[in-house]
């Protein structure tokens, strides 16, 4: 009788776990008529300057411009990746002379750090700690991260610097207004 009580309640936490994934989806998929999902994200901050340290050396570093936090759903696709990579090149978050923001980070000639943060899709609803399991796996992680790193230099003539994937990382930044946007595709 003991493991029939342990065998429904393993069932019971299984069912709630897919319960859960397949209701996100499902929201998604009515809130924006879509067949696609929301989900690359991206968290954009303005900065004065950022900088990536693993084990005590410096990886990557910027002054003026963006630092871009960037987290890899399990059914992202390059298109996905492209459309945020031109947003962000595009995306007036810099002040004009008027004080107004007009300005794209290539207007002003900036610089782009592009950090890993798979931590983004962490799930907090259940428990008190988080999971992960809508996060891409290492392999395409990383991939989808290197292709946008790649499509920016190739896409621009602006400094873009990067964090290590896989890597504990000590990122340093100072905000500049504070400007942060979070992009999703």
């Amino acid at each position: 009788m003991e493991n029939i009580i342990l065998l429904l309640k393993a069932v019971e936490k299984f069912c709630w776990f897919w319960s859960i994934y397949f209701k996100k989806k499902l929201y998604t998929y009515l809130s924006t008529g879509l067949l696609t999902y929301i989900d690359m994200k991206i968290v954009l901050q303005r900065v004065s300057e950022a900088s990536v340290l693993v084990n005590n050396e410096r990886v990557g570093a910027i002054g003026h411009g963006l630092m871009l936090l960037v987290g890899v759903h399990e059914d992202d696709t390059e298109e996905q990746m492209q459309w945020l990579a031109d947003k962000t090149l595009k995306l007036r978050v810099f002040d004009d002379d008027e004080g107004k923001m007009n300005l794209s980070v290539q207007n002003v000639g900036g610089e782009i750090l592009v950090v890993p943060q798979f931590t983004l899709y962490g799930d907090y609803e259940q428990g008190n700690r988080p999971s992960y399991f809508e996060a891409a796996g290492p392999d395409k992680a990383e991939k989808l991260y290197e292709e946008m790193i790649s499509y920016f230099k190739q896409h621009s003539d602006l400094n873009i610097e990067n964090g290590r994937f896989g890597a504990y990382m000590d990122v340093q930044l100072r905000n500049d207004g504070p400007v942060t946007l979070v992009m999703e595709r």
